[in-house]
């Protein structure tokens, strides 16, 4: 075991928040909805959502016996709705060649849709304990200042950086699974991105990035996410009326949504195109 190791897990063990997603009452298929909607959306605004949606459909079969616009309508204002649609199709695949259960082979998980390669390593590791490095940004941030002493990891995550993260891997299944949520948690809680709080870190004394006097990031520039005015506010304005009315919106209804002509064509257009909405006889209404 490193000696990061103890340190973090003693921690973990007093700070962990109490999350639905967590805990030995958690399923897989918990575990499984929470990853794709904490994809770019807080914990906060998750977490009701999730609550809610488990209540609806506590199993993939559940999921995939409802109509796909629905599982919309449920995604609610999380944003990136087509994670909706992704996350029914995988259910679907799950009752199809899973009979029903979420699969805990990082290969079957990483072959279903919407399941990239962090996700299918977090659903084995949360749901099922196996032990894979979990490389979501909080981590990747951690790991960087603890053991790099950047302040910032790459834009993209490097294979260095992942042979860095299975190296730190405690060898015990558990202690593994463990290891890499504590590590997510510290990201979360206390090495953000912003404001860290090292005084409330319990590895600070070995963090490289500290001892070097906390370095600025000087790699490539990083994006700045913007929101008014672009395709993205557009389309959550279009999908937001439909999604709130129980039958076919008319197109005046969804010009009044938004002002711009030649945007809100776009935009329409992109979400026919993407399955989020379908066009009937009368209007706009959510797939069935």
């Amino acid at each position: 075991m490193n000696d990061l190791v103890a340190p973090m897990l003693a921690w973990y063990d007093a700070h962990a928040r109490e999350l639905p997603w967590r805990g030995e009452h958690a399923t897989p298929w918990s575990v499984m909805v929470s990853e794709f909607m904490l994809q770019q959306t807080p914990v906060a605004r998750v977490e009701p959502v999730h609550r809610l949606w488990m209540e609806s459909w506590p199993t993939p079969a559940a999921l995939a016996a409802a109509p796909s616009g629905e599982a919309v309508r449920a995604w609610g204002r999380l944003g990136y709705p087509r994670r909706a649609l992704r996350l029914h199709a995988a259910a679907t695949v799950i009752v199809e060649a899973y009979d029903g259960q979420v699969p805990s082979s990082y290969d079957d998980l990483v072959g279903l849709p919407g399941v990239g390669p962090y996700t299918a390593a977090a659903i084995a590791v949360f749901g099922y304990g196996e032990r894979h490095a979990v490389l979501d940004t909080n981590v990747r941030r951690v790991l960087a200042r603890l053991v790099v002493g950047d302040e910032l990891p790459p834009v993209a995550v490097t294979s260095a950086e992942r042979r860095r993260a299975e190296d730190l891997l405690p060898q015990d299944d558990a202690e593994a699974a463990t290891w890499s949520i504590a590590l997510m948690e510290l990201g979360a809680l206390v090495c953000t991105a912003a404001k860290p709080t090292c005084s409330g870190c319990p590895v600070a004394d070995q963090c490289a990035w500290r001892a070097a006097g906390y370095p600025a990031y000087d790699g490539a520039p990083r994006k700045a996410q913007t929101w008014a005015g672009t395709d993205r506010q557009c389309r959550g304005r279009l999908m937001a009326v439909v999604r709130e009315s129980p039958d076919p919106v008319p197109s005046s209804r969804l010009d009044r949504a938004w002002s711009d002509d030649a945007q809100r064509a776009r935009c329409l257009t992109s979400l026919l195109t993407d399955g989020l909405l379908v066009e009937t006889a009368v209007g706009y209404a959510l797939p069935g």
